[in-house]
């Protein structure tokens, strides 16, 4: 009897991924319009503090494609590591970095800054860099190979109730994969970010390493859209949006990579999720470059008002949240909690920022119950 097929690599047609282009324009008209805004605002910062955006998104996808797969980095030696690579004031003397951080970030900058064609041996380079210091669930592992076995399973549950979730590609047939897919991410004029897509959901099925293989299925990704924005407009972190919808993401991965869910080699339904966590990665941009321009902008009204190191203490944790962001609003005991004052002060402070036009009481909530927010 022939054995039952269950896995997309093994259709005929593999991996000649199909799409409804149909379905997917409004989504990159929708990621067109938000980088348009992007560039935009962006101009209205200054040097300095577009570097800082930067920064923080830089080091946001390197921290959260980790986290997917369960390393857990200190987000401070991750930040120095990019810190190094793109300020320019950066002070060794408070450097946090580890040799693991410097090699994630020199990753993330080869994806940003070099555009060449994607090679095998590159390929092979981001892995090494990728897991020479990182412990792996497998007690040795081949790094700058790929595996020579076919038993590559994604598996979940304890041992004996083990759920098999996806099998990777034969060994033999590891290499014609590869080619076939780096031949697809250099020549095909799909759109940058239904490539991108389309190559990691390929890279995953392929599945060609012994471990890493999602991190760098998102490096990929991350390197084909990169080419085409470069250092100067790359304002966004796709790893960020995945991480915070982790659950869906291996969903649908599972959903696309099955021949039962998936019988036409169909990759609409994964494509649309990701281009919506891509979206949700320069909402995320937006919203971060509005609180600047909103911080400045507050700073300025109040520029000549004297406040004492309480209330502009007060005011600057405010500011790292868009308006009515701030979680149950602004009350007298949360004021007493940062300022480590008295409740009579706090209420005066209060009271005084109300007063200055720097603080408004949120409508509906009085008595004990009074919340306030900032007046942007």
């Amino acid at each position: 009897m022939k054995k039952k097929q269950l896995w997309i690599w093994q259709h005929p047609n593999y991996p000649k991924f199909n799409y409804n282009l149909r379905e997917l324009l409004p989504k990159i008209t929708q990621i067109s319009q938000s980088i348009g805004q992007v560039k935009a605002l962006i101009t209205l910062l200054d040097k300095d503090t577009q570097t800082n955006i930067k920064i923080d998104l830089f080091t946001s996808e390197i921290v959260s494609t980790s986290a997917i797969e369960g390393e857990h980095l200190q987000r401070e030696s991750v930040r120095s590591s990019i810190r190094k690579k793109l300020d320019a004031t950066f002070d060794k003397e408070y450097d946090k970095s580890t040799h693991h951080t410097d090699s994630l970030a020199d990753i993330l900058m080869d994806t940003i800054l070099n555009t060449t064609p994607l090679e095998l041996e590159r390929l092979h380079k981001w892995h090494i860099s990728l897991l020479s210091q990182t412990p792996s669930r497998f007690t040795k592992i081949k790094l700058g190979v790929f595996r020579d076995y076919d038993d590559m399973q994604i598996v979940s549950g304890v041992i004996g109730k083990e759920k098999v979730h996806f099998v990777g590609v034969p060994a033999k047939r590891i290499d014609n994969d590869a080619d076939a897919l780096l031949k697809y991410i250099n020549t095909s004029d799909d759109d940058i970010y239904i490539k991108s897509a389309i190559a990691h959901l390929w890279f995953v099925t392929t599945h060609p390493y012994d471990d890493g293989n999602g991190r760098m299925a998102r490096i990929i990704s991350d390197y084909i859209i990169s080419k085409d924005f470069g250092i100067e407009y790359k304002y966004f972190s796709i790893s960020s949006a995945i991480a915070k919808d982790r659950k869906n993401y291996y969903d649908k991965l599972e959903m696309s990579q099955n021949l039962i869910d998936n019988p036409d080699l169909d990759c609409t339904a994964w494509v649309l999720w990701y281009l919506d966590r891509f979206n949700d990665s320069l909402q995320e941009t937006l919203d971060a470059i509005n609180r600047v321009i909103q911080k400045t902008k507050f700073w300025d009204k109040v520029r000549q008002i004297t406040l004492n190191q309480r209330q502009l203490k007060v005011l600057s944790k405010l500011l790292e949240y868009n308006e009515g962001e701030f979680q149950g609003g602004l009350t007298t005991k949360k004021y007493v909690a940062m300022t480590k004052t008295s409740l009579a002060t706090a209420k005066r402070d209060i009271q005084e920022l109300v007063k200055l036009g720097c603080l408004h009481q949120i409508e509906g909530t009085q008595g004990r119950n009074i919340r306030y927010d900032i007046v942007y």
